[in-house]
């Protein structure tokens, strides 16, 4: 995993804590959920407040996370709100704490000068046991704490300026008075910086979750899907009126899900011919060919001659495999004729003919749901669901490894919102 930490692949774009001060209030927050407190004089942090290097001291990567539900925070720093999620059990855990940030941005602006923000994502379930759990959860509520308390005493000086607007004898209170003015030294006027969270409760919509091996639940207006395999607990027995249960290995019924709930970009010369993606995908798919068959081939060094060479010397082998031709004779047919369609593919194909429809706003977790069908496309995976990549790579040979992090710096980390556009067009 060195190579990937060396090339910004894992743990990219986060946040450096080397400041005595901001240290100090990582370890009162700490403290206050009952963890050891860091000893490290440096440490990255997402923007959950989760941080790769404090994981690997405690020896415990779910110290924000200890039971996969009810996540924790710890926030330093408005600038945390531009920082990716890079641990957690669930997919829209980034989007609920974006929009905690942007709706409180100026409460977490003015509380962060004096104190640290910390607390937990809170819903109705405590663990995850079975499907209803998961189920059950309709919306989440932030539950918002600072370590001196700067929250509270902001709320305890509002209390006490209403008392004394709305009682007559109220300014002949001196302790009273002493108090709030005791308390505006912390929290300072509050009639000009807000310092208590407004925003907090927010609905808990479309995501995946690591729980019973991985589950997707989608969300429509008279429907709710779930897309597991079917062993998990409570599997077509939770809500079966409600809720429409679908095994992740029935390839045809997932793929009729999604196309009939609008939420994929069907094969179409429209966006297919300017993207490059059946290009992309044929590569991938004759990588892993030549990969299975010879590890030793240097993927790197592979032109376009080696390539025509490896086919017409492996014939049989790509015939019997069915990929790479069918993606050809699918170009051809875009060409000309524009579209295709989809009812005559062999449901084993269809998911290498598509991607998330862009407008809907369950694309990216469609897309990372596309992914686990195009395991090959280790591209796809880096983007849209990086626990999973960075799974794969453990099993990847050093030789694979080498090319995979090299195409990755070729391609996507060179201009990656112009590689998601051309080929997901996403941004």
């Amino acid at each position: 995993m060195k190579r990937l930490y060396d090339n910004d692949l894992i743990y990219g774009r986060l946040l450096t804590v080397d400041q005595p001060h901001l240290i100090e209030r990582y370890n009162k927050a700490l403290k206050a959920f009952g963890i050891k407190q860091t000893k490290l004089t440096e440490f990255n942090i997402d923007k959950t407040g989760f941080s790769p290097q404090v994981a690997e001291e405690l020896g415990d990567y779910d110290y924000l996370d200890p039971n996969g539900i009810n996540r924790r925070f710890i926030i330093l720093t408005p600038a945390q709100v531009s920082l990716p999620v890079v641990h957690t059990k669930f997919s829209n855990t980034e989007a609920l704490m974006y929009e905690f940030y942007t709706d409180n941005m100026r409460v977490i602006n003015a509380l962060t000068i004096k104190d640290v923000i910390y607390g937990e994502i809170e819903d109705n379930v405590s663990k995850v046991e079975d499907m209803e759990d998961l189920l059950s959860i309709q919306q989440v509520e932030f539950r918002v704490l600072s370590a001196d308390d700067v929250i509270g005493k902001a709320n305890e000086l509002r209390a006490l300026t209403d008392r004394l607007k709305e009682e007559p004898d109220a300014w002949r209170d001196d302790a009273m008075l002493e108090r709030m003015v005791a308390l505006s030294k912390t929290v300072g006027d509050i009639r000009e910086n807000q310092m208590v969270p407004e925003h907090v409760v927010f609905r808990h919509n479309a995501y995946w979750t690591s729980h019973f091996e991985g589950a997707y639940v989608f969300v429509d207006e008279r429907m709710t899907t779930v897309i597991s395999d079917p062993k998990a607990p409570g599997f077509r027995r939770s809500r079966p009126w409600q809720v429409s249960y679908l095994s992740i290995d029935d390839y045809d019924k997932v793929f009729r899900f999604l196309a009939s709930s609008k939420r994929i970009d069907l094969p179409r010369a429209s966006w297919m011919e300017q993207s490059g993606f059946l290009d992309h995908r044929a590569q991938m798919v004759i990588h892993s060919m030549i990969r299975a068959q010879d590890p030793e081939v240097d993927l790197g060094k592979v032109d376009a001659v080696w390539l025509q060479t490896w086919l017409h010397k492996n014939a049989s082998l790509v015939n019997r495999d069915g990929r790479y031709p069918f993606l050809n004779s699918v170009k051809r047919e875009i060409a000309q004729n524009g579209r295709l369609d989809i009812n005559e593919v062999p449901e084993e194909y269809r998911f290498l003919l598509v991607r998330a429809k862009t407008e809907h706003e369950d694309a990216w977790l469609t897309n990372r749901l596309i992914c686990e069908f195009n395991r090959e496309d280790f591209v796809s995976r880096y983007v849209f669901n990086k626990q999973a990549f960075y799974d794969d790579y453990q099993d990847f040979d050093e030789r694979f490894r080498t090319h995979v992090v090299q195409t990755l710096k070729d391609t996507y980390l060179i201009n990656k919102a112009a590689m998601r556009e051309r080929l997901y067009g996403l941004s």
